[in-house]
């Protein structure tokens, strides 16, 4: 029997700080306040984790030699080798089988939404992780998803410029992981991912840059939008734009001098300058809407 400790490393609960997308309708909306939105939204919020969790261990069955390859991957518990390949199946198939009906419950279209995430990542361990851009497409895919789900929920409309802009920013965020993925193959030339080989630094490095330029585009468009700037009652929302702008930039720091943009979690969870950085985002924004 597999301890505790390795199934909830299996699970990765760390990452579901990523899931944090689905409340983003109701912050943006100025309603995250209004107990009944908040409610339905974290049960969302919960039904979509354990659906992602799923995903990440039945990705890991299909990765488990690839990652015995990897200096980082190879601790995972499938590839050390601490959780039975079966009894990680099983609690995947449970895990998905939860969270699909818990979201089915909450909201229908929401639940329909979730089963398409679930089909897309299938997709996505089983080939299309293979095939360059096509694998980055599918992770940027999977937030706009997760904002959807949050909207659907909570019955909020969406911006289309907000939906842009989190598909802008979290292609931004896999092809940075992708170039880190690229540096350790020219280290070690050992290459840790198939699709790695489709990609270079000369490529990645102007990739990266483009889509962080179209990011701020966006999120000015967002903010300065008649649409939005009339739901919200306020027309300075864009003044947020300086705390994206520099959010933008420390990560391509991260990601051209310290090359450490190999997990955009852990980045989140242990880089001082991103926190205080999204922290001061956050109150500035939610000052402007809710003040």
């Amino acid at each position: 029997m597999p301890n505790l400790h390795a199934l909830i490393r299996l699970a990765r609960p760390h990452q579901y700080v990523k899931n944090v997308f689905i409340l983003m309708p109701l912050f943006f909306a100025g309603k995250i306040t209004q107990a009944d939105g908040l409610i339905l939204t974290v049960f969302g919020f919960f039904a979509f984790s354990l659906v992602a969790s799923a995903v990440y261990i039945f990705n890991d069955l299909f990765d488990v030699e690839e990652d015995r390859l990897h200096p980082e991957k190879q601790r995972r518990p499938l590839a050390a080798g601490e959780v039975n390949p079966k009894a990680a199946f099983l609690l995947s198939l449970a895990f998905a089988l939860t969270g699909l009906v818990w979201m089915f419950i909450l909201s229908i279209p929401a639940g329909g939404i979730l089963l398409t995430y679930v089909v897309m990542n299938l997709g996505y361990s089983w080939r299309l992780k293979q095939i360059p851009l096509v694998d980055v497409s599918i992770i940027a895919l999977g937030f706009a998803l997760r904002l959807y789900v949050g909207s659907f929920v909570a019955d909020i409309p969406l911006s289309q410029w907000i939906v842009v802009t989190t598909f802008l920013l979290a292609l931004f965020l896999a092809l940075a992981k992708r170039r880190d993925d690229v540096v350790m193959m020219t280290k070690t030339g050992t290459s840790v991912r198939p699709a790695s080989e489709g990609y270079n630094l000369e490529m990645l490095n102007s990739a990266i840059t483009l889509l962080g330029a179209c990011c701020i585009v966006a999120y000015l468009q967002y903010t300065t939008s008649i649409e939005v700037t009339k739901r919200l009652g306020s027309d300075h929302v864009y003044a947020t734009t300086g705390f994206v702008v520099l959010g933008l930039l420390r990560y391509v720091q991260i990601t051209f001098v310290l090359e450490k943009s190999g997990s955009p979690t852990q980045v989140i969870l242990t880089d001082r300058f991103t926190q205080v950085n999204l922290l001061c985002w956050m109150i500035s924004f939610g000052a402007l809407i809710y003040l």
